[in-house]
């Protein structure tokens, strides 16, 4: 018989259910002796960066795992974002979703690039490509999809919007890696895709991205752009930035993709488990994924639907804290309604009702290799909890 934790509740006065905090974004972390003695082979060779050995490494066996020509590691995916944004030729205006992680938005404007904001597909998550084409105007260069939860975008109806009106196509795949879209892995996709190996991603490298594309051209400009221009040790022939991955970095990524598989494997056990949780609440919208396509199942997401729990997402929340679940809200507010684009788009809002919609219910539960089963069973007894006593519950936290 499964013990029952509701009696124990903080909100009832009693001690968190978890004693240690389980986070969203968590990092896994892989063989710690690979690690280590990669890390003193790297201190032996006394090469720390500037496209060291590691680094190269790493970028061969992702363009390997991606089935992509050209992977091109960077220190960051919001630089990766920049140097793409900058490498296609984006200006103007370009069009993306506001769900979505800030860094989208910032790599463009700080290109002097005006991001236009376009709903979203309810349904999935993921920019509206049926919305696209009433948001273009004379300077509008580019779109830029994000594959939102690993979940990829409408790639086909993108592109061919793209194609029509001559625009570059880039895709932020920050939750994609080892995702697949019509059995392609994502990273093949657009001019250039670009991932975030940040140390909250299911793989990473402590901090980092890619950039991966099959166009010669372009993967050229671009590696010279990472490294401030040099064409040589004295010759700068192209604007740059410093963009290169470190070799520690690279140490992580090569130890993290040994684990891969590993990761995945729990993040799916953890994935089956919370379906079976939301199975029969109706209070609960959970994201479903596509298992005919591969998949890395890093995000456990919610919409919470408080017409019938009589719970707000952002009261769960609370409630989720107060027991040391330190659950997200995604991408809360959106966007438009950060700076500084609230104040150039201060009207966007009518023209994002699914955003709108989306950011005041959606919640990330924590997964990843630190989360077990027992765990998972902990998170369900609480959300069955609240749903049982809601009248309750909602009347203590309005009360405080």
């Amino acid at each position: 018989m499964k013990k029952s934790y509701t009696k124990d509740l903080a909100l009832f006065g009693g001690p968190p259910v978890f004693a240690e905090s389980l986070h969203v974004g968590r990092p896994n972390i892989g063989n710690r002796q690979r690690l280590l003695d990669r890390i003193n082979d790297m201190l032996d060779r006394r090469w720390l960066t500037n496209n060291g050995p590691y680094v190269h490494e790493l970028e061969q066996r992702l363009a390997e795992f991606i089935g992509v020509k050209h992977c091109i590691a960077v220190c960051n995916a919001t630089i990766g974002l920049e140097l793409a944004t900058r490498a296609v030729g984006m200006k103007g205006e370009v069009i993306i979703p506001s769900f979505t992680f800030i860094a989208t938005a910032h790599a463009l404007q700080w290109q002097e690039v005006t991001p236009v904001f376009c709903d979203i597909d309810p349904a999935t998550h993921n920019i509206d490509p049926q919305r696209i084409e009433d948001m273009i105007t004379p300077r509008t260069t580019g779109i830029v999809g994000v594959h939102v939860w690993g979940r990829p975008c409408d790639i086909e109806a993108l592109t061919e919007v793209a194609n029509k009106h001559n625009l570059c196509l880039i895709f932020d795949a920050a939750h994609a890696l080892a995702c697949s879209y019509k059995g392609k892995m994502i990273g093949n996709f657009g001019d250039a895709e670009v991932f975030s190996f940040h140390a909250t991603k299911f793989f990473n490298t402590f901090e980092g991205g890619a950039i991966t594309t099959n166009d010669d051209d372009l993967a050229e400009k671009i590696r010279l752009m990472t490294n401030f221009g040099f064409a040589g040790r004295d010759t700068v022939i192209y604007i740059g930035t410093n963009g290169k991955m470190s070799e520690a970095s690279a140490a992580m990524g090569l130890t993290s993709l040994e684990s891969l598989d590993k990761v995945v494997g729990v993040n799916y056990r953890n994935y089956q488990a919370y379906h079976e949780v939301f199975a029969d609440m109706l209070e609960f919208k959970m994201v479903v994924y596509d298992e005919t396509e591969k998949c890395n199942y890093q995000y456990i997401i919610v919409e919470v639907d408080e017409t019938i729990t009589g719970i707000s997402r952002d009261q769960l929340v609370k409630i989720f804290h107060a027991e040391n679940v330190l659950a997200r809200r995604y991408f809360y507010p959106g966007c438009h309604e950060m700076e500084p684009y609230c104040s150039y788009f201060p009207h966007a809002r009518l023209l994002l009702p699914e955003t709108e919609r989306l950011t005041k219910k959606v919640i990330s539960l924590p997964t990843g290799t630190a989360v077990g089963l027992d765990d998972i069973d902990k998170i369900n007894h609480i959300i069955r909890f609240v749903v049982e006593h809601s009248e309750e519950i909602n009347a203590r936290l309005t009360g405080e």
